[in-house]
């Protein structure tokens, strides 16, 4: 039986570096297509969640990940026409420059992704200070590896028009790439940043996307970025289900603790933990008094120091959550929701006092402490990953682990990343797991099934009115 033809008009921006400015240009495409009236869904390529979710909110979709080191090409390539083919328009941002990837032969770069997408690239290019060797860049992309379609090069940081003559006479003289746009510069960022990038939307307060959006529309041709789009080919393959069948028995309620302090979560994760039987219920760590009356507890990362005195403030939710993981309630912490569990947390001089779950401290440093992939064998029997079984994900985070003198062991043996020690990430007390890692639900199937098996115990035990037991799997 032949394969589905599935369509989807889609471009990939890209950039030659870190800082090109491929997220302004892609926040301002988005909502620009999506003032025109068009559907568009937002992807980001990598595991970055502050610049998903401001695709998102100038998409008005939920963005997706697309990380080719987190999932499988098979997997990938099954999320992307999920959430892609009912839509008028995808719209991918890369990351880094477009050919970097994880080694020397580019894998998991944005050019593999694009490769493996069949999608349109354009570059976003920052010309400051560079006229004609700009087409000597452009032309050696499109020479590098011909497989990659790029069809198209935004100009960026322009400093007036002699300027700007010269560029695009330049790439259309020795490229047979189309100059789409050529932007000025901006005289500041319309969404300013912070140590691990753009800040969150909660710390901002006026909406930047129209800006943008006219911004694009002065500077850039959108029906020539939209033309290209629709030249992306059909894709012939038949999706097959994201996650596996829903359970039948009565959904538990799982907790996720998410504001201002906590917010760093994959869409796909959340979609899992339903589909294995969970319900969630959001609650806050800053403004509500307790957990609320749930089976099991998900904290994701954040900006827990931006917001240390709110959480330290809030004494009667540390109480609850000491009280509930002490009780045997399943919790599943990642990063930031590590730093809420220890004894204390260190930022800029002070020390707040943080729901004491675990006997640990963290400081917030000047620099990274952990920034890139992360692979580790699980070592310890817990609620979560069998014995042996491999976790992959990935880390960025400015604080560490201090004071780890009251752990005994870890849970997670790390072959690549920082972790909490060096070699060591996941740290557990009863049935409660944290570490610094950040997974991805669609790369680690057996996490939420687990999550909401041990959610039920929990349940079973507490309606019995019987003790919890220590869950572990072998």
């Amino acid at each position: 039986m032949p394969a589905s033809s599935l369509t989807c008009p889609r471009i990939l921006v890209a950039g030659l570096g870190g800082g090109s400015g491929k997220t302004i240009v892609s926040l301002g495409l988005a909502r620009a297509f999506t003032e025109q009236g068009l559907t568009v869904q937002a992807f980001k390529k990598g595991p970055d969640y502050i610049d998903a979710k401001w695709l998102g909110l100038a998409s008005r979709s939920i963005t997706s990940n697309l990380d080719p080191f987190l999932l499988s090409s098979e997997v990938l390539r099954n999320l992307f026409w999920s959430r892609a083919q009912s839509f008028d328009l995808a719209l991918l941002e890369g990351n880094r420059g477009l050919y970097d990837g994880k080694d020397v032969l580019g894998s998991c770069s944005s050019a593999e992704l694009a490769k493996s997408l069949k999608c349109p690239v354009i570059i976003v290019a920052d010309c400051t200070k560079v006229t004609r060797t700009m087409a000597a860049i452009i032309l050696g992309l499109t020479m590098f590896d011909p497989e990659v379609d790029i069809r198209g090069v935004i100009l960026n940081r322009t400093a007036g028009g002699r300027h700007q003559k010269i560029l695009r006479q330049s790439i259309e003289k020795y490229t047979d790439v189309q100059v789409l746009g050529v932007l000025p510069k901006l005289s500041d960022n319309p969404i300013p940043e912070r140590h691990m990038g753009l800040i969150s939307d909660a710390e901002y307060s006026r909406d930047p996307f129209s800006e943008l959006a006219a911004f694009l529309r002065t500077h850039a041709d959108l029906d020539a970025c939209l033309n290209i789009a629709h030249q992306a080919p059909a894709a012939q393959m038949d999706l097959a289900p994201l996650y596996p069948t829903s359970r039948t028995a009565a959904p538990v309620r799982i907790g996720v603790a998410r504001d201002a302090a906590l917010w760093f979560y994959y869409q796909e994760n959340f979609d899992a933990l339903r589909h294995a039987g969970a319900e969630l219920v959001e609650f806050s760590l800053l403004a509500d008094h307790e957990i609320p009356a749930v089976d099991a507890v998900y904290m994701g990362g954040g900006f827990p120091e931006t917001l240390a005195e709110g959480l330290t403030q809030n004494a009667s939710m540390r109480k609850s959550v000491q009280e509930r993981v002490l009780g045997g309630m399943p919790l599943y912490a990642e990063c930031g929701g590590l730093m809420y569990l220890s004894r204390e947390l260190h930022y800029e001089g002070v020390s707040y006092p943080m729901a004491d779950v675990f006997p640990l401290e963290t400081k917030v440093f000047k620099k990274p402490q952990g920034h890139g992939y992360t692979s580790a064998l699980i070592a310890s029997p817990n609620p979560f990953y069998p014995l042996q079984t491999r976790l992959t994900g990935h880390e960025f985070h400015y604080s560490r682990c201090v004071d780890t003198s009251g752990i005994d062991s870890f849970v997670f043996q790390i072959e690549l990343g920082q972790g909490m020690a060096k070699g060591h990430d996941g740290v557990l007390h009863r049935n409660c797991l944290a570490g610094y890692t950040h997974m991805h639900a669609l790369g680690n199937p057996l996490w939420a099934g687990n999550f909401v098996s041990a959610a039920r115990i929990y349940r079973e035990c507490r309606n019995a009115g019987q003790p919890c037991p220590d869950i572990r799997l072998k």
